[in-house]
């Protein structure tokens, strides 16, 4: 009854989810937090305006009973009755000793153990997610469980990769090698960092998804004595740019620029501008060069910064905002604005689908646009022979219908069709290669 009545809200939600996503002003993320502001369980999961700290939908809460399933074989997990031993710190006071004066208190601080099930979502709480915008899946780690998990946004399914690692990560208790840093990158693939550097996991989102650990990060010649591997660069969230890498805020406010494929992490700067107490531990982009950040300590305000300059500014609240231990979405680190006006919100999904490498490549064309009949023609030209894919998506970014194809020649025209189902209005047709790139994408309009 708890399942049915959680994914009849989810349902409702994600009407308004869509709404939300056509409004001017309006830039979402996927939050981690706790169940009340200003909280420290990072067990619940929402979709929030970041422009007014609003939830628009609650993806999960940790009161509700769910049963997660294997993201191999989608039966049932296996429940475990090994029980995760998360060290807890505690101040023993000690009965006083012969010859201590009346009212002396001697106290020590010992770490006893304390017990927590594993089998539950979020148990030991999580700090990494990754949307994924293409299948509509939100990827995330627990820290103290070293596995890959996701939520399937459409049917609010949860699933774990079992008896898969994510990483090396030996307890709840292994601070070093916990993974508190995720994104979707420009490849397609997922990446999740070691709080140490000495990690770097890629997980691709394919439909045989494959989880490597990359190995370590090396520090650019120019860092200096900041390292990618102090204990002061752990905590925070890294987003990543259309021309392959990652930016890695930390808790303490660094940032550093990782190049993916020869694992280097650079460092750029230091955030400035933020209100003392305030720990970067989210980040998401909003267009170009700026990223919204969040802080798992405050709820004050959100902060944007520029990547350009890396000043912070307040971005003004009605009210408090969810304080959150990170935050994702699917919008990448861009120098250029394509020539495409910030007021045409449509034109903006478009120009952030298409990589750079493709613009001038692969072409299609597709008619009769608008469309009353149906059917489009869809007309490829310059592909190279292959399997690919057309996603038909609205605006929300919900996939609505995916139909495989075989192209065998440099110009060649294939239907598509709309399902009748399909509502009025806006939508965009993208073309994905077998490894999962975005090569075109198209508007078309339904009548």
């Amino acid at each position: 009854m708890k399942q049915k009545l959680l994914f009849t809200m989810f349902a409702a939600a994600l009407v308004s989810s869509a709404e939300a996503q056509k409004q001017s002003g309006s830039i979402t993320a996927y939050v981690i937090t706790s169940p009340e502001k200003g909280g420290s369980r990072w067990s619940e999961v929402k979709l929030v305006n970041l422009l007014t700290g609003e939830a628009i939908q609650s993806v999960y809460e940790s009161n509700l009973e769910t049963e997660p399933l294997n993201a191999r074989t989608k039966k049932p997990v296996v429940k475990h009755d090994a029980e995760a031993k998360i060290p807890k710190k505690q101040t023993v006071i000690l009965p006083l000793q012969p010859g201590d004066a009346p009212g002396t208190e001697r106290k020590i601080v010992v770490y006893a153990t304390s017990m927590l099930k594993t089998d539950q979502p979020f148990a030991t709480n999580s700090a990494a997610c990754a949307y994924d915008e293409k299948h509509e899946r939100l990827y995330y780690t627990p820290m103290g469980i070293n596995q890959l998990r996701y939520i399937d946004l459409t049917s609010n399914k949860i699933y774990y990769f079992e008896d898969e690692p994510l990483g090396v990560l030996s307890g709840p208790g292994d601070m070093p090698n916990q993974v508190t840093r995720m994104v979707i990158a420009a490849d397609g693939n997922g990446y999740g960092l070691t709080n140490n550097g000495d990690h770097l996991i890629r997980f691709t989102t394919n439909k045989k998804a494959k989880i490597t650990d990359l190995g370590a990060l090396t520090d650019d010649a120019s860092n200096g004595s900041i390292s990618i591997h102090s204990r002061t660069g752990y905590g925070g969230d890294i987003v990543a740019d259309e021309s392959g890498n990652l930016y890695l805020f930390t808790a303490s406010r660094n940032v550093f620029k990782v190049n993916i494929e020869n694992k280097t992490a650079k460092f750029i700067g230091t955030v400035k501008g933020l209100p003392d107490g305030f720990t970067t531990n989210g980040a998401a982009v909003e267009k170009g060069t700026t990223v919204i950040l969040s802080s798992a300590t405050m709820t004050k305000a959100y902060y944007r910064v520029n990547l350009k300059d890396l000043q912070a500014v307040k971005i003004p609240a009605a009210a408090a905002v969810y304080n959150a231990s990170d935050l994702a979405n699917a919008t990448l680190v861009s120098e250029k604005e394509n020539g495409l006006k910030p007021a045409d919100p449509d034109r903006a999904i478009i120009a952030r689908t298409i990589p750079a490498e493709h613009i001038a490549k692969e072409k299609i064309s597709v008619y009769p646009n608008p469309v009353s009949t149906g059917t489009v023609k869809v007309n490829f030209t310059d592909y190279a022979a292959g399997e690919y894919e057309l996603q038909l998506v609205d605006l929300s970014g919900k996939v609505i219908r995916t139909q495989s194809l075989v192209l065998n020649s440099k110009v060649q025209v294939q239907d598509f069709v709309i399902p009748p189902a399909v509502a009025k209005g806006a939508y965009l047709l993208k073309v994905i290669s077998s490894s999962n790139k975005i090569l075109n994408t198209e508007k078309i309009i339904v009548e």
